[in-house]
C-alpha cells in the first residue's frame, strides 16, 4: 500500500509537469496510452481469458465515466495547488457511502452517516465557500471525486462476474480511444522533456493500482487506508519544492478532517464484513472431499 501511495503521489507530480507544456487533456490521453503498454506485458499468458466477458456495454459505460473523472481530475491537478486538489480527492469514499445506498441499496447507519458528514465539514474546510480564497476550480476536483465514486460501484458490480484482470485490461482498452477524443480537440504533440512525464504518467497509474489492487487483497481496508493518506505530505513536499507552492493551514486542517472520516468508514465497513463472514452458516462437507 505505501508503494501504491507513492506511485500515485509520484504520477500527480508528473501531471503537474507534464501540464505545462501540453493540455491536460492530452495528458490523460497518454497516461491511459502508455498505462496499457505497461500493462500488457504483466498480462501475458492471460491476456485471451482477461479478454472473456459479456459485460461489454457495462464497460464502455464505465470507462467513458472513468475518463470524465480522470478529466476532471487532471485539470484539478494542473490547475490547482497540488495539496488542494490530492485533499479533495480524498473525498471520493464519502461520495461512495452515499452512492452504495443509491445504487446497491446497502444499508448505512447512523454512525457511518454521521462520520460522512464530519468528512464533508472538512470539505468545506478545504474549500471555503463564500471566501475569497473559494475557487471554482475546487468544484471541479469534486466533480472528479463524485464521478469516482460512481465508477467504485460500477467496479464493484463488475467484480461480481469478471476477474480483476479482465476489468483492468477492459477498461485501459475503452479509456485510450475514449480519452483520445478530446485530446485531438487540443492536440500539440509533446517536446523534450515532455515525452518523459507523459510516459512517466502512465507507468505511475498502473504501477500505482497494481500495487493498489494487491494490498487490498492481502490485507485490511482499514489498516491500509491511513497508510493512502502519505500521498498528501509527498505532493506538498514536490508542490513547495518544484512549483513554489505554499501549504495552506486550511488544506492540511481539512484534509485532516476527511481523513479521520474516512478512516472510521474504512474501519466500520472491516467490521461489519468480519461479523458477516463470522456469521454466516458453514456448508456441510461431504464425505471424502
Amino acid at each position: 500500500m505505501l508503494g501504491s501511495t507513492v506511485f500515485f503521489g509520484l504520477m500527480a507530480v508528473t501531471i503537474r509537469l507534464a501540464s505545462e507544456s501540453i493540455d491536460t487533456y492530452e495528458v490523460a490521453f497518454f497516461r491511459n496510452l502508455f498505462g496499457l503498454l505497461a500493462l500488457l506485458p504483466l498480462l501475458r499468458g492471460r491476456m485471451l481469458a482477461s479478454l472473456r466477458t459479456t459485460q461489454l456495454p457495462r464497460y464502455f459505460l464505465r470507462s467513458a465515466i472513468g475518463v470524465a473523472s480522470m478529466l476532471c481530475g487532471f485539470w484539478a491537478i494542473g490547475n490547482l495547488p497540488l495539496a488542494q486538489a490530492v485533499s479533495l480527492s480524498y473525498s471520493t469514499p464519502l461520495f461512495v457511502t452515499i452512492a452504495a445506498v443509491i445504487f446497491l441499496h446497502e444499508q448505512v447507519r447512523a454512525r457511518r452517516w454521521a462520520a460522512v458528514a464530519i468528512g464533508f465539514i472538512g470539505v468545506l474546510v478545504i474549500v471555503q465557500p463564500g471566501s475569497t480564497q473559494f475557487s471554482l476550480g475546487s468544484l471541479v476536483a469534486l466533480a472528479a471525486s463524485v464521478l469516482s465514486a460512481v465508477v467504485a460501484i460500477q467496479i464493484k458490480q463488475l467484480s461480481r462476474i469478471d476477474t480483476a484482470d479482465t476489468i483492468v485490461l477492459w477498461t485501459y482498452l475503452f479509456w485510450v480511444p475514449i480519452s483520445l477524443l478530446p485530446a485531438l480537440a487540443v492536440w500539440e504533440w509533446p517536446q523534450g522533456m515532455a515525452w518523459l512525464w507523459v510516459i512517466a504518467t502512465g507507468v505511475m497509474g498502473t504501477g500505482g493500482q497494481l500495487l493498489w489492487t494487491r494490498a487490498l487483497k492481502l490485507g485490511d481496508v482499514s489498516a491500509l487506508t491511513p497508510i493512502s493518506f502519505m500521498q498528501l505530505p509527498i505532493v506538498a513536499f514536490a508542490g513547495w519544492l518544484l512549483f513554489d507552492e505554499a501549504i495552506s493551514r486550511w488544506t492540511v486542517l481539512g484534509a485532516g478532517i476527511i481523513f479521520a472520516a474516512n478512516a472510521y468508514i474504512a474501519h466500520r465497513e472491516a467490521q461489519l464484513a468480519r461479523r458477516a463472514a463470522t456469521s454466516a452458516p458453514v456448508e456441510a462437507v461431504k464425505p471424502g472431499e
